[in-house]
């Protein structure tokens, strides 16, 4: 059994125990103290911190998220740093709310309740819970999802709100030869059980911002925006918002009908669907507010002033890439802005 060490964050003054042989976020998660992440493995900067004092020891990243040079000045990434004395840290990216509404991460198996097609190449994954799992979890959030037969897993973020009745829902790509998404064409069936560890993420409405929202995604990036979306709609929220869903051609859109249903209760939210690779004769047609060309491009053409909204921006590193920069001349400020950023690992195996 390894020795166990305090960590002290600030400037929150949260203190957690870490064991050597975990991780300070695992840590973390296991105490329910939810700190800023993304991937978990040492690729995306995300929980980029200073190390105040004490000993840490960090296992293999990318200079990528973390530069030599920040290394150097005493930087760490929570997601591959072990603690082996009591440390103090400085958290560079936090919300305080956050970090004090956090969930405890637990393994969970679940069983597969269904699996549906909605596009060509996307589809739903329901799963059912145990009885009395004691799994909850934030709209917004997503989950570890063990590859059957290995020791790998594929995260996906939930598209429904709650854990309350008993059932998680995936929206999923599939990919020609991937890990786990392979399965979902041949491989799984109903009753098949699926190892979960859970919720991870910071992907969620912040409480106590009535700022517009601006949501901006593609693909089964809309998982956690539709998750964010039925929160509205259950909460009765006044705010404005408006949702760029990024598509290639019209076979490619799915949830239409509920996104229609979503702007009759909402009456300020806008869905502006925008097809990049070809459209119908008279698109936007039926889907009303429509678009051509890349997500990014009708975002620049529609938006003027982001100063004042919450950005919350879903998708793969390159129109995570592309968008960033772009929302920064836009004027929407660093900290207004949220994205879950699919892991490269992600975007190419599954």
């Amino acid at each position: 059994m390894s020795d166990t060490h305090k960590v002290r964050f600030e400037p929150v003054g949260i203190e957690i125990e870490a064991a050597e042989d975990e991780t300070v976020l695992d840590a973390a998660f296991r105490q329910g103290v939810t700190l800023m992440h993304g991937c978990k493995e040492g690729q995306c900067s995300a929980c980029k911190s200073f190390l105040l004092d004490g000993d840490i020891q960090m296992r293999r990243y990318s200079t990528f998220a973390l530069a030599d040079y920040e290394s150097d000045e005493g930087y760490v990434l929570l997601c591959r740093s072990h603690a082996y004395s009591d440390v103090e840290i400085e958290l560079v990216n936090y919300d305080e709310d956050m970090i004090r509404s956090g969930l405890p991460v637990l393994d969970v198996t679940a069983r597969v309740a269904a699996l549906d097609d909605l596009t060509h190449d996307i589809s739903l994954l329901r799963l059912t819970l145990p009885e009395q799992s004691g799994f909850r979890f934030h709209p917004g959030q997503y989950v570890d999802i063990g590859v059957p037969g290995t020791d790998e897993h594929r995260s996906f973020s939930m598209a429904n709100t709650s854990a309350s009745e008993g059932q998680l829902e995936f929206i999923i790509k599939r990919y020609p030869g991937g890990r786990f998404s392979g399965l979902l064409e041949d491989g799984l069936t109903v009753g098949d059980r699926l190892d979960l560890k859970g919720p991870f993420g910071t992907f969620t409405l912040r409480a106590g911002s009535d700022r517009r929202l601006v949501f901006v995604g593609g693909g089964a990036g809309m998982a956690p925006i539709l998750a964010l979306l039925r929160q509205m709609v259950d909460s009765g929220t006044g705010r404005e918002a408006v949702y760029y869903y990024g598509a290639r051609t019209e076979r490619d859109l799915f949830h239409l009908e509920e996104l229609a249903a979503i702007a009759d209760r909402l009456p300020g939210f806008r869905f502006v669907p925008c097809l990049s690779e070809s459209w119908p004769e008279g698109w936007p047609g039926a889907a009303g507010d429509g678009e051509t060309g890349l997500v990014t491009t009708a975002l620049a053409a529609r938006e003027q002033d982001l100063a004042d909204c919450d950005v919350y921006l879903c998708g793969p590193p390159p129109m995570i890439d592309a968008a960033l920069p772009l929302l920064e001349s836009l004027g929407a400020p660093e900290e207004q802005v949220f994205f879950d950023k699919f892991t490269i690992t992600a975007a190419a195996e599954d």
